[in-house]
């Protein structure tokens, strides 16, 4: 017999040799602790044991399972730890229940599924582009760091963790539009009583701050002629040169342009309808966005349209069709055609270079060019001006802005560019 507190009953030999038979038995082993043979050969760790003056049975696992195996000694220590949790007034089944249903409520708030969900609700009011960047954040720069944590233990030293992470690779913008999502999913996770504080809320002063600064826009005509004679010149894609060759014309939001699709586009009636949900959120007109083409813009699209018409997208990515270039092979194509994107000329800037050009050189009415670059114009009573305010007048503008760029070509390939004012009776 074995010695009181000598565990010798069963040996691994003994398990591993026990005998199948047509019904289920039990290989004791002691305090409590067997093993259950099943007659499919399977076995199954039991501890069975007294509280408040039942007798309860408690599963303490599976020997021989294939990534999940208990052995005879870890069966022994679950059974001296369900002890120990009985000495001290504890059930150890509604302990494991506790500690499984903890677990459950974990996975479902952990943060990769709270900003799932906010970033299906924010995304209901953001343009497509804007909306794929803001997934693109979440799964590369925060969620492998962050997702699986329940997000009601997530404490802010962890949050500023991430985002030094993103600081030292040198992307201190990402950093930033990473510390706003890391803080509105921590709102909308408070919002909803997944966490009663936000920790995001002390990372302020946690990362460098950025150097604000306008996006830099070539705004001399000679220069700009230059511009337009280089976009005419650029060797790489047709879909990326067509789209460079009328951001200029059209000044529309790079994401905008990046993200035109042939349904928005009426090429007879020479309108192209940016649908308000691709829009910026804030100081932008209500509702669909109406933007006149001029015969220039026209005749770019139709030429692109034997290549790209039978999709969606006027400009696709090359890798999935589905989706539309990035603004980003824009400047990519300006730095190869050596002009620096961060302090000379962006994509963005086409639309300060043509609102300074229209007001300083082709003297137009500033609030035409302010609704044709989709900002709010309010008349003299404060109201709002709907979308489609001035057209007549912006589709005349947008032509003869037009006329004006190949001006500037004309006399940047001639080395000298004269600015001329097309069509005074506009002004």
């Amino acid at each position: 017999m074995a010695k009181k507190g000598c565990y010798s009953m069963l040996t691994d030999a003994k398990i591993k040799n026990a005998e199948i038979r047509d019904k289920p038995y039990k290989i004791g082993d002691s305090g409590g602790l067997h093993l259950l043979v099943k007659p499919n050969g399977r076995k199954y760790w039991r501890l069975k044991y007294r509280h408040a003056g039942k007798e309860k049975l408690l599963a303490l696992g599976v020997y021989g399972d294939a990534g999940a195996d208990v052995s005879l000694k870890n069966a022994r220590k679950k059974r001296d730890e369900a002890k120990e949790q009985l000495s001290k007034g504890v059930d150890p089944s509604l302990a494991k229940q506790q500690l499984k249903a903890q677990f459950y409520d974990n996975q479902e708030n952990s943060f990769a599924v709270i900003a799932n969900e906010w970033h299906i609700k924010k995304s209901q009011s953001l343009a497509a582009t804007t909306a794929n960047r803001q997934r693109d954040l979440l799964d590369n720069d925060i969620l492998p760091y962050l997702g699986r944590r329940p997000i009601k233990e997530l404490e802010t030293f962890e949050l500023v963790g991430c985002l030094n992470r993103i600081v030292d690779r040198g992307a201190l913008t990402t950093a930033h539009k990473a510390r706003q999502a890391i803080n509105q999913i921590c709102k909308y996770a408070k919002q909803t009583g997944r966490i009663k504080f936000n920790p995001a809320n002390d990372m302020e002063g946690s990362i460098p701050p950025l150097n604000k600064s306008h996006m830099p826009a070539i705004t001399k005509p000679a220069e700009f002629g230059e511009l337009l004679v280089a976009i005419d010149d650029y060797k790489g894609t047709h879909i990326v040169r067509t789209a460079l060759a009328l951001a200029p014309m059209l000044f529309q939001r790079p994401g905008e342009l990046c993200g035109m699709e042939w349904s928005e586009l009426d090429l007879d009636a020479a309108i192209w309808t940016i649908p308000q949900q691709k829009k910026k959120e804030r100081n932008q007109i209500e509702g669909d966005h109406a933007v006149p083409l001029c015969t220039q813009a026209v005749a770019l699209l139709k030429d692109i349209q034997c290549l790209t018409g039978h999709g969606s997208r006027v400009f696709p990515n090359q890798r999935d069709h589905s989706r539309p270039i990035g603004t980003e092979a824009l400047n990519k194509a300006l730095r190869i055609m050596g002009f620096d994107t961060k302090n000379q000329h962006c994509t963005h800037g086409f639309r300060a270079s043509a609102r300074t050009m229209l007001d300083e050189q082709l003297h137009i009415r500033l609030e035409w060019i302010e609704q044709q670059l989709a900002h709010t114009v309010k008349d003299p009573l404060g109201r709002a001006y709907n979308r489609t305010k001035h057209l007549p007048e912006r589709i005349e503008m947008m032509q003869r802005w037009a006329d004006y760029l190949d001006s500037l070509k004309q006399q940047a390939l001639a080395g000298n560019v004269i600015t001329a004012s097309f069509r005074k009776g506009l002004a």
